[in-house]
């Protein structure tokens, strides 16, 4: 039935490990050679992405440091302003203020040197209208009741002058 022949199994026992042996040297080898490379490839690849990845995050977590003090400085910047702009406008109306108490001082006085130079020309008038009562009163000499008609009749002109 089965004849087994020595022969031929040693030969492709002999054949076979020639062709592992070929293989193994000449595919193999740079087979494994490739694929280690492109395993170490792919290691770098991942070592540099994680690599990014931190820088990423670092440059993230700065700019974000970054952006809360500039947004700190904003706030500092626009509350000096403020502070800055109220001021300026307290000096504003204190200014305004002490100028309107310049000016209404200074119309008070020009009102009361008015008055006083009023009071002065109505004295005038009042003087020279009396001189010249007086004068035509000693004139005429008149009797009492037409004195008494003359110095009313000046008075009432004095008075429409006024």
């Amino acid at each position: 039935m089965f004849d087994i022949n020595w022969g031929s199994i040693i030969y492709q026992l002999i054949a076979f490990c020639v062709l592992l042996w070929l293989l193994s040297k000449f595919a193999l080898k740079p087979l494994m050679g490739v694929m280690e490379k492109r395993e170490q490839m792919i290691n770098d690849q991942i070592d540099q992405a994680d690599k990014d990845r931190k820088a990423a995050q670092e440059y993230l977590e700065q700019q974000r440091l970054a952006v809360e003090k500039a947004r700190e400085e904003a706030q500092e910047i626009v509350q000096k302003a403020k502070k800055l702009s109220e001021q300026q406008g307290q000096e504003i109306v204190e200014a305004a203020r002490a100028e309107g108490e310049r000016l209404k001082e200074a119309a008070l006085a020009e009102i009361q040197r008015e008055k006083e130079q009023a009071v002065a020309s109505l004295r005038e008038q009042v003087a020279s209208l009396s001189v010249l009562i007086a004068t035509k009163v000693i004139e005429k000499e008149l009797d009492e009741k037409e004195q008494e008609k003359l110095i009313a009749e000046y008075l009432k002109e004095v008075g429409e002058e006024l």
